[in-house]
């Protein structure tokens, strides 16, 4: 398979199976389209290009196809396979939050239940289980996650001590993650986190009037202003050590790249924008009609990019970081996040689903690290609905970089959780095209 398209006012081809990617010019484009649809009849007019031309640029592609790097045949990939091994965990340490956004998937973060706190016991009962569950894996991932987990850093705190008092003899190493709306962020909590946290996602929206529409306080009121003076000064402290300022964006600001390049403007060096994922009727939700400006706005956000980082300034988006040359090894693109098998999350009660999207859904109940109940029928299923056996996903030239996509958008929006979220896929394509562009163009720059 393999995926000919134009970005930033140049021609790219990738190659799915081999994951080559080339810039070239618009008749070699043109000509490798015109093999990929032969009957296609809008391949191109070549009636202003020389035979020569053609001929020389048809030369080049017959030695690419010679040497394997393009329209490479894909191949027998393994079986999935459950090994029982969890490697992550997220910690809702706070059904609860202090804020009020409009879009929020865990309803005002209590996840269609009662305010909720994870206690020290159960937080060290979840340190435990992912060290019994994660075999020989040594570094081991925790992400403290709500609701808001500033309204339960003694719990917070206490799960950091346990692991750390613990992990030598374990033979393990724990990386910490905070994910904060950052509004009841202090001095005191941010040289914590600071400290311990090995990285820190801070979420802010964009622009004051997109954030301030979305994320209010309990009393109504706009947070932004409070929480960019926390974030900033968070990540004014924070030295190299690892933080993004994750947004998300909705229905109200399709033109998002404003908010992207806001965020970076206020100081911030490393952002992610999340689109909003929201059933359809929602008035936030985003709608297919959209898909268009919304992919028109990853490009305008890629091209601005690539002139501030060429200009020295720090500015890093979380979906144009793609290696071209050192990516992910095959096993880990044919399975994405591994939600529901090697990363699970754990609620105040103990119990334990696929990741932080099922919290509060019954049926989606994989154990409780409390009671040591653990029923492996769910994770043996996430595990093996890889990509191979996602049939819609087979025929698209992004499969290995989203990896058949979210689970729970799967499973949530489309019943299935071998069906591809249509908006979200078109999503990812458009920031897969900018992001291998970028990449082109950049190393393009160091060759200079």
């Amino acid at each position: 398979m393999v995926h000919v398209y134009k970005c930033l006012g140049r021609w790219f081809v990738l190659d799915v199976e081999s994951g080559s990617f080339f810039e070239t010019d618009e008749l070699t484009a043109k000509l490798i389209e015109k093999r990929i649809s032969p009957l296609a009849e809008a391949t191109g007019d070549f009636s202003r290009y020389t035979k020569e031309e053609i001929a020389e640029s048809e030369s080049e592609i017959d030695t690419l196809v010679s040497d394997g790097v393009l329209f490479t045949a894909e191949p027998v990939h393994p079986e999935p396979e459950y090994k029982g091994i969890v490697k992550a965990l997220c910690l809702n340490i706070a059904h609860g939050c202090n804020l009020r956004c409009k879009y929020c998937f865990a309803d005002d973060g209590q996840y269609h239940g009662a305010l909720d706190f994870m206690s020290e016991s159960t937080a060290r009962n979840a340190i435990d289980f992912l060290i019994e569950k994660s075999g020989k894996r040594k570094r081991l991932e925790v992400d403290f996650f709500g609701g808001e987990p500033t309204l339960n850093m003694k719990a917070v705190k206490a799960t950091v001590d346990y692991a750390r008092s613990i992990e030598k003899a374990a033979g393990k190493e724990f990386r910490f993650t905070v994910t904060t709306n950052a509004l009841a962020l202090t001095d005191e909590l941010i040289d914590y986190f600071n400290d311990e946290m090995y990285n820190v996602v801070l979420s802010i929206d964009g622009r004051k009037t997109v954030h301030d529409a979305v994320r209010k306080d309990a009393s109504g009121k706009g947070s932004f202003d409070r929480v960019l003076e926390n974030a900033l000064k968070l990540v004014g402290k924070r030295g190299n050590k690892s933080y993004y300022v994750r947004g998300t964006f909705t229905a109200l600001n399709p033109d998002f790249a404003k908010d992207a390049l806001a965020l970076n403007d206020y100081g911030f060096g490393q952002i992610s924008l999340e689109p909003v994922v929201l059933p359809d009727g929602d008035p936030l939700a985003l709608t297919e009609s959209m898909t268009e400006t919304l992919c028109a706005q990853y490009e305008t956000l890629a091209e601005e990019y690539v002139k501030r980082r060429a200009a020295g300034k720090e500015f890093g988006f979380f979906h144009f970081n793609i290696d071209i040359y050192n990516g992910p090894c095959a096993a880990k693109r044919l399975v994405g996040c591994n939600a529901g098998d090697e990363y699970l999350a754990v609620a105040p009660n103990g119990n334990i689903y696929p990741c932080h999207r099922f919290d509060g859904l019954e049926k989606y109940v994989i154990g409780n690290v409390n009671d040591k109940t653990f029923d492996d029928a769910l994770p043996v299923m996430f595990a093996c609905t890889n990509l191979t056996k996602k049939e819609e996903c087979n025929g698209c030239w992004a499969k290995y970089y989203c990896s058949g996509g979210c689970a729970a958008n799967s499973i949530m929006l489309c019943g299935d959780i071998k069906k591809p979220y249509k908006l979200g896929c078109e999503l990812m394509k458009k920031r897969v095209e900018c992001a291998l562009a970028v990449a082109a163009i950049e190393n393009d720059g160091r060759k200079e």
